[in-house]
């Protein structure tokens, strides 16, 4: 395995990287996690961003999207494009490295059924030769390096990932992700490390990233092993839990270990959270978008009991008060105490 990975202008260590969510990696979330990273981020995912809205001119689109192509905290951002269509995918690639970003990485794994039914996503595994019109075009669009992200294969019967590593490698992707799962799984079950080995041995020259079920340094260290991939990738292990990625890379590769918040610390924390999720999406919109991340904050930080008070409260400061209230006396991030 790599100790390190070079993408473009990037070293991407350590070998511990944030997947891109939809609706969750936004720029808060991805400056909180880079303010725990103490080093221990070695790339961050944006969220997906649509090729059909960003090819019909819309500032508030671009907008967003000069938000997500930045880097934060030196840790490496990586924009994610997702589509169906070889041109709009282009062009969309062309505005995001205009806009900043130093990679850009196409998304052939999302499971959603709005995603899936416009035949973009991980329903791009069912047509490869389609599949490679998109690389081919986001490729040919930009001199930034390009990766993939993608699952095992749509179902059981279609476990095509090794096919379309090889085939997106020679096209010129510079690094694969596999989450372990079929699309037909969704996120049901366990995430299969051993079938992402058959990737591993499918491009043996190409960096291999591990993705599914990766939310301990236990976790990582097994999803590795078993697929023979050079970094893994977190996604949900990482929601109310933004340092989690730093303990993972102080356990497995010996980075800086981050200072876990508890008590005053963890409210302080949440609150700098919730603070900046307002004023970037306003203040209306950005209680509601909040919501989700203060109820992961009570879930992963031993305050199960204080979701209803978050979740009840309306007002910026009937917030600030129930975060105060609720992780002013809790214990911190549960994973991190056992």
């Amino acid at each position: 395995m790599r100790d390190t990975i070079r993408i473009g202008d990037f070293t991407l260590d350590p070998p511990v990287f944030l997947a891109p969510m939809a609706g969750i990696t936004d720029l808060p979330f991805r400056r909180a996690v880079a303010r725990h990273s103490a080093g221990g981020v070695g790339l961050v995912v944006s969220e997906m961003v649509a090729s059909t809205e960003m090819a019909t001119p819309r500032p508030s689109t671009r907008m967003a999207v000069r938000a997500k192509a930045m880097v934060e905290g030196g840790v490496p951002v990586s924009v994610q494009i997702a589509g169906r269509e070889a041109g709009p995918m282009a062009e969309t690639a062309r505005i995001v490295a205009g806009m900043g970003a130093g990679i850009i990485d196409i998304n052939m794994g999302c499971p959603a059924r709005k995603v899936t039914g416009g035949l973009s996503g991980a329903a791009l595994m069912r047509n490869l030769d389609h599949a490679l019109t998109l690389i081919d075009a986001v490729a040919a669009a930009v001199d930034l390096p390009v990766t993939l992200k993608m699952r095992l294969g749509w179902d059981a019967d279609c476990l095509n990932a090794p096919d379309l590593a090889r085939r997106a490698r020679d096209a010129g992707v510079r690094m694969v992700t596999v989450h372990g799962r079929t699309r037909a799984q969704f996120y049901t079950g366990s995430a299969d490390w051993v079938a992402i080995r058959a990737v591993r041995e499918a491009v043996p020259d190409l960096p291999l990233v591990a993705n599914g079920d990766v939310v301990d340094a236990a976790s990582a260290r097994a999803a590795q092993a078993a697929s023979g991939a050079d970094a893994v990738m977190v996604g949900r292990g990482a929601q109310g839990a933004p340092w989690r990625l730093a303990q993972i890379s102080a356990q497995l590769h010996g980075a800086p270990a981050p200072d876990v918040p508890q008590g005053a610390a963890l409210a302080d924390t949440v609150a700098a959270h919730h603070e900046d999720i307002l004023s970037h999406y306003g203040r209306d919109l950005g209680l509601r978008v909040a919501r989700k991340h203060l109820g992961w904050y009570a879930e992963a930080n031993g305050a199960p009991d204080g979701r209803r008070a978050l979740m009840a409260a309306v007002t910026e400061a009937e917030a600030r008060a129930a975060i105060a209230a609720v992780f002013s006396g809790a214990p911190g991030d549960a994973q991190a105490a056992a």
